[in-house]
């Protein structure tokens, strides 16, 4: 099991242009990340008003997938955007049918489980579990940490899961909360971690979160600076959990990207361009108009203001980076809202990686 404290754990749906990014990572980055990747919903129409797909053309490419752009590292695969109902054409639960083919890619992926699943789900992971002997991965919200009954909730999950406390994981997923007073916060969570049940026997224990926003139409044209409220919330959390001797978790978050998943009819939708860009303790955030009315060329003018900026880390710090100089130049196309979500994820990762195992450092 490769997580400790140098390891940066970002929460990655598993759409194009995030395993497009992860893909790019440099072998520095990629030895300081342990991705929790979540198998994406299928999606609705609205003109048909069903599923795009039926479930079994939804996850058949998945495994080969992960194995082409992440490789077999160790990584954690969330199926909490599957329906609970949906079962595979020949009757087979999804999570196994994802292991399965996971298992024959090779890829060493560890099933993540909520502390009250589906007795279904609970099932599908149990046979994952025993097949695969690398465990499992409890992700855990942060109303729930704060319930007495945890513990024995825990407890009675892993006996019928037939996992030790010492083969488990456990993310706490904060989503995206409102950070401030960050302070106040920070009293909180200590107090949360500190008393959060088996804390130094789990294999490994990360914190997830974001401050990201859900939408950028409140943004105006041009440049913006939104703080990473999460990033500062966790150096000071370190700092506090240090003093005190209490297990320091592993750092997450969800990249550049909101945790919610909008129903929204794509036909009415006007996105806006954006390069999203992750400086020391923010996002720099250069926006343009909607690209449906005004085209992908602005992404030229957006990426000049990028790389113009004092915050620019260099067309060598990131195969991102390296793509925001292109276009800046005229050398790299426009591309689409797909490229421009590999490019930011891709800076993003990287830098949050590196940072991570400089904080980390002795």
């Amino acid at each position: 099991m490769k997580l400790g404290r140098q390891h940066y754990v970002p929460c990655l749906r598993w759409k194009q242009g995030e395993y497009q990014a992860l893909m790019r990572l440099s072998p520095v980055a990629r030895e300081s990340t342990m991705p929790l990747i979540e198998v994406p919903e299928i999606g609705y129409d609205f003109e048909t008003r069903r599923s795009h797909k039926s479930i079994d053309e939804h996850l058949s490419p998945f495994a080969r997938r992960v194995k082409e752009k992440w490789g077999r590292d160790e990584c954690f695969v969330d199926m909490r955007l599957v329906a609970v109902s949906d079962q595979m054409a020949n009757g087979q639960h999804p999570v196994a049918f994802v292991f399965d083919e996971l298992r024959v890619q090779g890829v060493l992926a560890i099933p993540v489980i909520g502390v009250e699943p589906d007795s279904n789900w609970r099932a599908a992971c149990r046979k994952v579990v025993s097949e695969d002997g690398r465990g499992l991965c409890l992700r855990i919200g942060i109303e729930s940490v704060a319930e007495p009954t945890l513990g024995t909730a825990i407890q009675s999950l892993l006996r019928r899961c037939d996992v030790g406390i010492g083969d488990c994981d456990v993310i706490v997923d904060l989503a995206a909360p409102n950070f401030e007073p960050i302070e106040g916060f920070v009293d909180l969570l200590e107090t949360l971690i500190r008393n959060m049940p088996f804390l130094e026997r789990w294999r490994s224990f990360g914190l997830i979160g974001t401050s990201f926003p859900a939408s950028m139409a409140d943004l105006g044209l041009g440049a913006s600076i939104i703080p990473r409220n999460e990033w500062r919330l966790y150096k000071l959390l370190l700092a506090r959990l240090s003093a005190s001797g209490t297990r320091i978790p592993d750092f997450g978050d969800y990249a550049i990207n909101h945790p919610d998943v909008p129903e929204v009819d794509m036909r009415l939708v006007k996105p806006y361009a954006s390069v999203r860009y992750t400086i020391e303790d923010s996002w720099l955030v250069a926006r343009g108009q909607n690209v449906r009315d005004h085209g992908f060329g602005q992404y030229r003018e957006l990426c000049r203001a990028i790389v113009k900026s004092r915050e620019y880390s260099g067309k060598a710090f990131s195969e991102g980076d390296r793509y925001i100089h292109d276009c800046a130049q005229g050398a790299a196309p426009t591309g689409n809202l797909t490229t421009w979500r590999w490019v930011g994820t891709n800076h993003h990762v990287e830098k949050v990686a590196r940072d991570v195992a400089k904080l980390a450092a002795p």
